[in-house]
């Protein structure tokens, strides 16, 4: 008799929720469906990352992670290991494809950390099949160009943020400490690995049960999910698909809250930060301001950057060089043009220049989209 994959999918829920403590129940929803979807990459497209960062230590990442490498298929810790090895693990010269698990990610993309590109790369490249990262092989001047699969399932854990390469193909879970009234099981390794290795061994099986059913399926999409966040997604909602019972809603409803919260928290783009604060904050209902108002506007804003952008306010110089490089609707670059005031002529942007990137790279307006004001109209 096959398993029932929803009561299989609560159960590894309820594995989890023993020793974790997630932020919300879209997390715990996400991370079962993340390590079922381990199970079946050549199922999809892509392979979405996991990410469990948080800003302090002592927050429950580490286990977290360990909790997912009993679940998972060929679990491979990776803390210290190197791009070379990594890029001969997942080619499979052991005979089958690790799921690999970075812990203490920071250490390799965390802001003292300098630039690692080899590993970001590797990341990046591993999420969608058929990928392969190309090195040269051999002795001296005896090389040659061999190209290395990279398409596995990564979830890493860390301090901090990540590339935004990384964050953009990640499931995101923002880790905090547990508050005092929040409790767990201590997670014994002699006893608690095997237990999760059983669950594991029955999720391969239903996982090899609904292969075909899941294999090249595009499944519906929650409203204002695409692009990016739906490839992010799809193989989750295919999987909670096949799974039946609550878990197609449920797994929808997790999400639009984590792409939702993701998209609120996203450092990823600054640029795209600037431009929403100017539509949302500062150009409301304006259809002009001199650059001098535009930076005290910005500067002002709570839980915003600008204040301490780089170590100082946001200045002319930066703001001009920020907005250039985004383009009006007519293929010119943003930039600031005179403006008439009661005291003279000073420089200073116009909403209708920016108006083309709001629609473009902006998530919607928190009530209603911005309606265009007449090209005259000036109230200064």
């Amino acid at each position: 008799m096959s398993e029932n994959g929803a009561a299989l999918l609560d159960e590894i829920e309820a594995f989890h929720r023993r020793f974790n403590v997630f932020p919300t129940e879209a997390a715990f929803v996400a991370v079962t469906l993340w390590d079922a979807h381990a199970h079946l990459l050549d199922a999809f497209d892509s392979t979405p990352r996991l990410a469990f960062l948080s800003p302090e230590p002592g927050s429950g990442k580490s286990r977290a992670l360990e909790v997912v490498e009993s679940l998972v298929p060929r679990s491979m810790a990776a803390v210290d290991a190197s791009a070379a090895a990594l890029f001969r693990s997942v080619s499979g010269i052991d005979g089958g494809r690790p799921t690999i698990l970075f812990d203490e990610i920071d250490t390799i993309f965390g802001p003292k950390a300098g630039e690692n590109e080899q590993l970001r790369g590797f990341i990046n490249a591993g999420h969608t099949r058929g990928r392969v990262m190309y090195r040269c092989v051999g002795d001296g001047s005896n090389q040659q160009v061999q190209g290395f699969p990279s398409y596995c399932a990564v979830a890493v854990a860390g301090l901090g943020s990540l590339p935004d390469t990384i964050l953009t193909r990640s499931v995101i879970i923002r880790m905090r400490r547990r508050a005092t009234n929040e409790k767990v099981e201590q997670f014994r390794t002699r006893i608690h690995v095997r237990e999760g290795n059983a669950l594991r061994d029955r999720l391969a099986k239903w996982a090899e049960s609904v292969q075909e059913q899941v294999t090249d399926v595009f499944p519906e999409m929650p409203d204002g999910v695409a692009d990016r966040p739906a490839d992010v997604w799809e193989p989750l909602l295919a999987i909670a698909d096949a799974a039946g019972g609550a878990w197609p809603t449920r797994a929808r409803q997790a999400c639009v809250s984590l792409v939702k919260a993701s998209q609120v928290n996203d450092k990823g783009s600054i640029g795209i930060r600037l431009l929403t604060d100017l539509r949302d904050h500062v150009l409301i209902g304006i259809d002009r301001l001199p650059t001098v108002a535009i930076l005290d506007r910005l500067n002002a804003l709570d839980d915003a950057p600008w204040a301490d952008y780089q170590g100082k306010p946001l200045d002319s110089r930066r703001l001009s060089r920020m907005l250039g490089e985004y383009v009006t609707a007519d293929g010119t670059p943003v930039s600031s043009r005179n403006i008439k005031t009661g005291g003279g002529v000073l420089k200073g942007y116009h909403a209708a220049d920016l108006r083309d990137a709001w629609q473009r790279y902006c998530p919607p307006p928190p009530e209603s989209p911005l309606l265009p004001l007449p090209e005259n109209e000036n109230r200064f």
